[in-house]
């Protein structure tokens, strides 16, 4: 009798989602390089491209069935670089490093939230409510930095002033990464189903409003998701209270 041949696993990694994982890696990384070089606008921008093929490599890999442990686990990695270590480099390098230890605690704050926060989504992955994140994603909270940094360049305010508001935010968000607070992942939307045309309408009314003023418009977008969690916290807790009292 011929025996049969050992069926060979092959190993190899999916090409497509993990451009994009590799695109936004790259993007942190030119976010931090080009804050050494001083161009911090530049560098504000990268992180905001970052943001974008973060959250196309999840879907394409969904769309195209190409989902991977490795890719998850790559796109962890790239978020620690674009979304936890670029925002808190460029803060630091932009508003910090004139304040000794204190900058180098708020940046460092930020960076460590956001690893953590990484950290925990991967450990609850199969557990956690589809419905909500536990604590402030860090792609919000790296625009939210970015958003104030692009803000103050685009108006030339006077960073003397905003210097220490820009210390307690960087701190807040590092905090916020890693807090219970419950924020809505959006994954109930129906993308696929049909709306009425108004909705069409307001969507493009509400982009192009955006691409107007980005700056003010994406800082005060994320800073308003970033505030929404402990109110839909509360909310929740108190309706929780309720319940058990009635």
């Amino acid at each position: 009798m011929l025996s049969k041949k050992p069926t060979i696993r092959r190993r190899g990694i999916y090409l497509l989602p993990n451009l994009f994982t590799t695109g936004a890696l790259f993007a942190g990384f030119y976010a931090i390089t080009s804050a050494m070089g001083g161009r911090f606008e530049t560098a504000v921008v990268a992180i905001f491209v970052a943001m974008i093929l973060d959250g196309l490599d999840g879907r394409v890999a969904r769309l195209t069935n190409t989902q991977s442990e490795f890719g998850a686990q790559y796109d962890s990695l790239s978020d620690m670089v674009s979304f936890a270590a670029a925002p808190a480099l460029v803060m630091y390098l932009w508003a910090f490093s004139s304040l000794g230890k204190l900058g180098l605690f708020a940046a460092f704050v930020h960076m460590a939230g956001g690893a953590l926060r990484l950290a925990r989504f991967n450990t609850q992955l199969e557990t956690a409510d589809k419905r909500y994140f536990q604590g402030l994603p860090s792609p919000a909270a790296a625009a939210i930095l970015a958003g104030f940094i692009w803000i103050c360049i685009e108006y030339s305010y006077d960073l003397d002033v905003f210097r220490f508001f820009a210390l307690a935010l960087t701190i807040s968000t590092g905090l916020l990464m890693v807090s219970n607070f419950r924020y809505s992942s959006f994954k109930e939307i129906d993308l696929k189903g049909r709306v009425p045309f108004f909705v069409a309408i307001a969507v493009m009314l509400a982009i192009a409003f955006v691409m107007a003023q980005p700056q003010t418009m994406l800082f005060l977008l994320f800073l308003g998701y970033a505030i929404s969690g402990p109110v839909v916290t509360l909310v929740m807790r108190k309706r929780r209270l309720q319940g058990r009292k009635s």
